[in-house]
């Protein structure tokens, strides 16, 4: 078809009516400057404030704007994955409505991929974000890589620049906690990273709290390593071959000095440990089986309440 897009970009956007002219201006501007056919899927992800209405007035005005709303808030990686669903293109784009990831690095992207690569990663050289959220983010990525069973490359995002048929291996996972940069690396084929410096938000802000952080991060942990259940296992050989020394020891007193180490301290010392060890132990295993329990019931990873494609609204 003549009018089918070559390239689309994937926005989710969740309460961003500060920034969200500012978001257009930009993606307008790329646009002009591109030779393809292009479409922007904007993905309301069940936002609060008026963001949906801005939306819906410029997909009914502009048609390759398209419009994906969300019956409720799924979360920043689902509402990625609802646009890598709608997405039309034989290059998909993603990036945030926040403008910290700058769209112009469309051009960057699109010439390494006609170099031969399937995936380009932006890696993020300097962000202009407060120190804790750097110092969690450094951290995150420095654990991770040394965890991982697959090499999720540091300092890197969402925000890239994929294939089709890297689109289709990722949209045939299905895994209900999605952490889509650890898909994108386990999914294989070429791919490189582009270092870029990462901007503060155009307006607004921040709507990754450090709560939403941290699920993110736990996700990316036990989606994508055993780790943690191998160290119990470790822990506890440690502790069962530690418990064996020490009951040798007790025997060679009490017959060889007819002497037995008494006192309260040792023992309640010794019943905290093992006793935090075994809850610790209980929520690492709780972590992989609450995963499994998601996972079974196959519930949707997202349910859409209408779209708008091509200026047409589209009930689901």
């Amino acid at each position: 078809m003549d009018n089918q897009p070559a390239v689309s970009f994937i926005i989710p956007v969740y309460n961003e009516t500060e920034v969200f002219a500012s978001l257009i201006e930009r993606m307008d501007e790329l646009i002009a400057k591109m030779d393809e056919i292009c479409e922007v899927v904007l993905i309301d992800d069940g936002s609060k404030d008026n963001t949906a209405q801005l939306m819906e007035a410029l997909a009914l005005k502009d048609p390759k704007y398209h419009c994906v709303f969300l019956s409720r808030n799924f979360g920043h990686q689902k509402a990625l994955s609802a646009g890598l669903d709608s997405a039309k293109g034989d290059l998909i784009m993603l990036l945030d409505a926040d403008l910290q990831d700058p769209p112009e690095l469309f051009f960057d992207f699109k010439k390494i991929i006609e170099e031969g690569y399937d995936i380009v990663y932006g890696v993020r050289r300097k962000r202009k974000e407060s120190f804790l959220k750097k110092l969690a983010y450094n951290s995150f990525y420095r654990l991770i890589n040394q965890i991982s069973n697959y090499p999720i490359p540091k300092d890197s995002g969402d925000f890239g620049m994929i294939t089709r048929p890297v689109l289709n291996a990722i949209n045939a996972n299905r895994e209900e906690s999605r952490f889509l940069r650890g898909i994108r690396s386990w999914v294989g084929f070429k791919q490189v990273g582009f270092e870029y410096e990462r901007q503060a938000r155009a307006a607004g802000d921040t709507k990754y709290t450090l709560s939403k952080m941290f699920k993110l991060a736990m996700d990316g942990i036990f989606n994508y390593t055993t780790l943690p259940i191998k160290l119990l296992s470790v822990f506890g050989t440690i502790c069962i071959i530690g418990s064996l020394i020490y009951f040798a020891l007790t025997l060679f007193k009490k017959y060889m000095y007819g002497d037995v180490p008494t006192g309260f301290t040792a023992l309640l010392f010794a019943v905290i440990l093992f006793g935090g060890f075994q809850l610790l132990s209980l929520g690492i295993i709780g972590e992989y089986i609450q995963r499994i329990f998601f996972q079974v019931k196959e519930r949707p990873l997202y349910i859409i309440k209408n779209k708008i494609i091509n200026g047409q609204k589209v009930n689901e």
